[in-house]
């Protein structure tokens, strides 16, 4: 029996049959577009008709993304502070003068003022790229792993992990702002968790009460340690361990001391100068709400992995962590390097949670290199547009650089 012929290209779609909205929208407008299609296809040709259907897309990203992308190099080549471009001096390279014009550029205190800020905010950003990115992908690659498993509600911890990405960057930081701030959640609790410490101090029976539960715990584990006795010393050693810890437990463990503490004093975690609490919130923030985008591409290419070399891999009695190492890396390395290079590229780009959140502050210590460029151009006095132009082209070489790596990295993975 023969086929049934497939319509052709030029086949007239019968559109009768979809009801009065096809009969009476649909089928009309597409009889309006049918002759101005129809000639464009004999001028253009099929090669070139698809082009007809992306110009107005190239022309929107043109417009919005190329041209003030033209403009902006323009900008950095000129000088003064109107906006409008006949009245700016063109004034070559000073303005990539002023921001590399420094004894070391490892040295931002021996830059010019704007050289100081954008290597201040360059080096920030950096050493929050060093550390946020390894743990991010990190974190990203554990919560994939254990949400590719046939674990309970899986659908609904996926969509637990993934809603922060949904949120406004300004949402996030104004929430973690709550949290965080002096008087916030976070001290609150920890003040309560100190009243009860020392309210549970205070208890009369919780001398002999703790104790006892320790020494069950200590006879639980040498329990378990004299079954495996004849295994050798090492758990011989781990038992005479027990017998130290139990006589420890009671006759030297001072129950009352180790649980009281202090009364808890607030600390202001987004703006203590003497310590590293805002940068590590900035991170954690950060991190938090950006997880469940790279957790997502990740668990894509856990999915990938065929199954059979898991359930091979069973079979031999290979343990699960050498399949991990064995199968589970070696085919996830392509994403796992995509991922990598991502989340760089989003770690140059970070500006709005940190600026809400602690407005570069204490100090310097969070001030971020598209902080330094947005306050130099509309946020400072003097208006530094050239400045702040020539800075947002240097770190758009360090972001395109990486754009680059990441697409070789893409095409590798197509390619395998």
């Amino acid at each position: 029996m023969a086929a049934e012929a497939e319509p052709g290209p030029s086949a007239v779609v019968d559109t009768t049959d979809g009801g009065p909205a096809m009969r009476w929208v649909v089928t009309p407008l597409l009889a309006a577009f049918e002759p101005p299609m129809r000639w464009l296809q004999t001028k253009l040709g099929l090669r070139g008709l698809p082009y007809v259907f992306l110009l107005p897309t190239m022309a929107i990203f043109g417009l919005f993304s190329f041209l003030p992308a033209l403009l902006n190099i323009y900008i950095s080549f000129t000088g003064g502070a109107s906006t409008i471009l006949a009245d700016r001096p063109f004034v070559g390279l000073r303005n990539y003068e002023a921001l590399l014009a420094c004894e070391s550029i490892f040295v931002p205190k021996s830059c010019p003022v704007s050289g100081f800020g954008f290597w201040t905010g360059m080096w920030n950003t950096l050493l929050f790229a060093v550390i946020q990115v390894p743990i991010m992908t990190a974190v990203a690659l554990a919560t994939a792993i254990v949400l590719n498993r046939e674990i309970r509600a899986r659908g609904f911890w996926r969509a637990l992990f993934f809603y922060p990405v949904m949120l406004s960057p300004v949402v996030v930081a104004v929430v973690w702002d709550w949290v965080l701030k002096r008087r916030g959640i976070l001290n609150a609790l920890l003040a309560e968790l100190a009243e009860t410490r020392n309210a549970l101090a205070a208890w009369g029976p919780l001398e002999m009460v703790a104790k006892i539960a320790a020494l069950l715990v200590v006879a639980a584990i040498a329990r378990r340690l004299w079954a495996l006795r004849a295994k050798g010393g090492l758990a011989i050693a781990a038992l005479v361990l027990c017998a130290c810890a139990a006589a420890w437990l009671v006759f030297a463990w001072d129950v009352r001391a180790s649980i009281a503490t202090q009364a808890w004093r607030p600390v202001n975690w987004l703006a203590d100068a003497n310590s590293s609490w805002p940068f590590f919130w900035v991170v954690f923030v950060y991190t938090w709400s950006h997880l469940g985008f790279f957790m997502l591409i990740l668990l894509a290419g856990l999915q990938a992995i065929p199954r059979d070399l898991y359930e091979a891999a069973e079979m031999d009695g290979t343990p699960k962590w050498r399949a991990f190492v064995r199968i589970t890396v070696p085919l996830l390395m392509p994403t796992l390097l995509v991922v990598l290079v991502l989340s760089l590229i989003r770690a140059f780009q970070i500006f709005d949670e940190v600026y809400v959140l602690t407005g570069g502050g204490p100090g310097t210590a969070t001030r971020m290199v598209i902080q330094e460029i947005y306050e130099s151009a509309f946020v400072s006095d003097a208006k530094l547009y050239g400045v702040a132009a020539a800075a947002s082209v240097l770190l758009a070489g360090v972001v395109l650089v990486l754009t680059l790596v990441q697409l070789a990295l893409t095409r590798r993975k197509a390619g395998a």
